[in-house]
């Protein structure tokens, strides 16, 4: 996969190997703090050429999430060619403050389902059928 650097600090990385995802980090010059119960919708330095079939799926990373700070979970588009933006939600009773190039999502890329929708009147049954929330959890 293709990525343009907007600032060479916040290049993609992955601790392990075997990771899922990529660390995003925050692409801010000074520290911005996050009000409790409030959003930051912060840059995090990178534009990608994801390739056609699949997405960039924008998650949460969970160090920052055990201390109330979650990312939106979000989607790039193989199309979309800006710098990806993350917008941080601070679920806490605390402020919380990010630092410049902060760790503070994660970019998993995963294939996705391409082919057209089509409208019928039926579908096929299931043991499932129409049982929806909590259904799976029935005895």
């Amino acid at each position: 996969m293709r990525i343009k650097l907007v600032d060479e600090q916040c290049m993609p990385y992955k601790k392990h190997e075997y990771d899922a995802g990529w660390d995003l980090k925050a692409r801010i010059t000074e520290p911005a703090v996050i009000m409790p119960h409030k959003v930051l919708t912060v840059p995090v330095g990178v534009m990608t050429e994801i390739p056609n079939g699949y997405v960039g799926d924008i998650r949460p990373r969970s160090g920052l999430a055990k201390r109330g700070i979650v990312a939106q979970y979000g989607t790039v588009d193989a199309t979309y060619r800006g710098e990806i933006r993350v917008t941080l939600i601070n679920v806490s009773e605390e402020p919380y403050e990010i630092v410049p190039y902060e760790r503070i999502a994660q970019l998993v890329v995963l294939p996705i389902f391409l082919e057209k929708l089509e409208l019928t009147e039926t579908l096929s049954e299931t043991e499932r059928g129409a049982e929806g929330f909590g259904s799976t959890g029935k005895f």
